[in-house]
């Protein structure tokens, strides 16, 4: 294999397409223009997280109800909040523990009220976890349900190693996510994700655009863009997209529409990679990988989003 860099310039140039037109959809939705937001017969018909990750439902969800809904919270209450909800990273299961405990703070955690109050959602055929992206579900602590070793994993995380003490004095990103992937149930794709979730807070204040980590969905779009990678590791390509990204739009015509003046970040360009790879499997089937079909179709939420970012991003829209 060659050791220099080899685009397969059609899928390359698609991932700058994708990452424009999908954010255009955002844009025009955001300005209550109504349907369709695109020509492409693809993001019409199927599902596709948002260009910039901060703007997906549960990101936003997480930003306005767990992390700035208005209370003061410690730091260790604030870390225990974003990892609680993130490990089930679904609204309706913060919102049942809620209406059961009430404000959820870090004193208030008990595993068997925990357990309880879930195990009751499951027997009456509730949900508890997002399928957006399936966390690690062995029995690491030795209980027959997936929920109740979460419930370990927070007890061990935070009332046995104090956690948050440990990841407020971390000097970046990568010494954070180290310590976070050390615990059990917690691969290199989960970490990342929380230690980013953290990082909107004010617990943390880590440089986004030092440290990323490529999940398995992005391992397969970097391979439909890139005949070889040459040199690069997987991450290294990431850093390459988003030190590339203006020339790229220039080149191509765009004019990708940012968040304020914020550029895609390294997360973004990340999970980019994972939306091309679901885009190609219709735009282009030649390109084989262990995924052929997109599973999830496009249904039109019928609630507004009101739109809320970090206030340390100091974003001013326009």
């Amino acid at each position: 294999m060659s050791k220099e860099l080899i685009k397969r310039n059609d899928i390359y140039d698609l991932y700058w397409y994708f990452a424009y037109e999908r954010q255009n959809i955002f844009v025009k939705k955001k300005n209550g223009m109504k349907a369709p937001w695109t020509n492409d017969k693809i993001l019409q018909e199927y599902k596709f997280c948002n260009t910039y990750r901060i703007n997906d439902r549960v990101s936003q969800y997480l930003i306005k109800n767990v992390i700035y809904n208005g209370k003061k919270y410690s730091k260790k209450d604030m870390i225990f909040r974003i990892i609680l909800f993130k490990l089930f990273n679904k609204e309706s299961t913060w919102e049942l523990l809620e209406s059961k405990i009430g404000d959820i703070t870090l004193d208030k955690f008990d595993f068997n009220l925990f357990s309880k109050i879930l195990e009751t959602a499951l027997i009456n055929g509730q949900a508890i976890y997002n399928d957006a992206y399936i966390s690690c579900a062995n029995k690491a602590f030795g209980y027959d349900r997936k929920h109740d070793n979460h419930l370990a994993l927070l007890k061990k995380m935070f009332l046995e190693d104090k956690i948050y003490d440990k990841l407020i004095t971390c000097k970046n990103m990568e010494e954070a996510f180290n310590i976070i992937k050390s615990y059990p149930l917690i691969g290199n794709f989960l970490a990342y994700q929380l230690v980013t979730d953290i990082n909107y807070s004010d617990t943390v204040d880590f440089k986004e655009n030092e440290f990323t980590i490529v999940g398995p969905g992005s391992e397969r779009g970097i391979k439909k863009c890139f005949i070889s990678t040459g040199k690069l590791s997987k991450e290294e390509i990431i850093k390459y997209m988003y030190e590339h990204q203006e020339e790229e739009f220039k080149r191509l015509g765009y004019k990708f529409q940012r968040i304020g003046s914020r550029p895609l970040q390294l997360i973004d360009c990340q999970g980019l990679f994972c939306e091309i790879d679901k885009y190609c499997r219709e735009a282009s089937p030649d390109l084989k990988s262990n995924r052929k079909k997109i599973k999830k179709r496009y249904i039109p939420k019928k609630e507004k989003i009101e739109y809320f970012y970090p206030p340390k991003w100091e974003i001013k829209m326009k």
